[in-house]
């Protein structure tokens, strides 16, 4: 049974999950859209949101807590340039997630995980 087992484990160890969560949300703040199998878009939309957030917030602490899970110096900068004002006035919900249809090789369900 897997009750109160919360998140996914993508068949990785933790190091390797949280370098892949690191890796996507930068890409996604990098290009605003990437494709992706949908278990781990579901795993990074709260990730890559909680950044956002940041970005509103506009402060150094703020900017140094996504300065640790951020990859790339240039897209904090982004984010709080950019794309923190242009969500100002949103209270959340900053990604949206296109369903593509199975993969290719292994029938794995597909998303493209945007910024709205």
């Amino acid at each position: 049974m897997r009750h109160r087992v919360a998140g996914r484990k993508l068949s990785r160890s933790t190091g390797h999950r949280r370098a892949l969560y690191r890796n996507l949300v930068t890409d996604l703040l990098r290009y605003e859209k990437i494709v992706t199998t949908e278990a781990k878009a579901k795993s990074v939309c709260p990730l890559a949101e909680k950044m956002i957030t940041l970005g509103k917030q506009g402060t150094l602490h703020a900017r140094r807590q996504a300065l640790t899970f951020v990859l790339d110096k240039r897209v904090v900068d982004r984010i709080f340039e950019e794309i923190g004002p242009r969500y100002a006035e949103r209270p959340g919900g900053y990604t949206r997630m296109v369903k593509l249809g199975p993969r290719l090789g292994d029938g794995a369900p597909m998303v493209q995980l945007e910024l709205v």
